[in-house]
């Protein structure tokens, strides 16, 4: 038994990556992610244009259109933040990637910058989605969308 705590892998906590209102993915009208068909995960309404690392890992790949990356947790989560519905449409106008693949990242650090604005006038969503491609459905129990700050996820 003691064994088992000794070598249980610690959760990862998972905080959202933009100030604004945690939402399901269902909540979402993207239907590649409210059909979960990416993964399970979470979405935030935004209230700031600075989105930052969720977690500590690593940068694993930065879309070329700018509008989305993952990151690789130290812990091996695998998290993809999606900014917006339809905005790989925008070719990459209205956002700043402040990371390249591979980069170290601090949890609450930032990692892009994204003009909201811009983004609604291009009749876009700006819905930003937390996806976890590789987590089983069961943890969806764990998500926490009662907005009291703090960590949306202990995964």
């Amino acid at each position: 038994m003691v064994l088992n705590k000794l070598f249980k892998k610690k959760a990862t906590a998972v905080y959202p990556p933009v100030s604004g209102k945690v939402i399901t993915l269902q909540e979402v009208e993207d239907e590649v992610f409210s059909s979960e068909m990416m993964g399970i995960g979470f979405a935030v309404q935004p209230e700031s244009n600075e989105i930052v690392s969720p977690i500590d890992g690593v940068i694993d790949s930065v879309f070329p259109t700018k509008h989305a990356l993952t990151i690789k947790g130290d812990k091996g989560l695998e998290v993809l933040i999606h900014i917006g519905t339809d905005t790989v449409e925008l070719n990459g106008e209205g956002f700043d990637i402040l990371v390249t693949a591979g980069e170290k990242v601090k949890r609450h650090q930032q990692i892009l910058k994204v003009d909201f604005e811009a983004i609604r006038a291009a009749g876009k969503g700006t819905e930003v989605m937390v996806v976890f491609p590789s987590l089983d459905k069961s943890k969806k129990e764990d998500f926490d969308f009662s907005n009291q700050g703090g960590p949306v996820a202990e995964l």
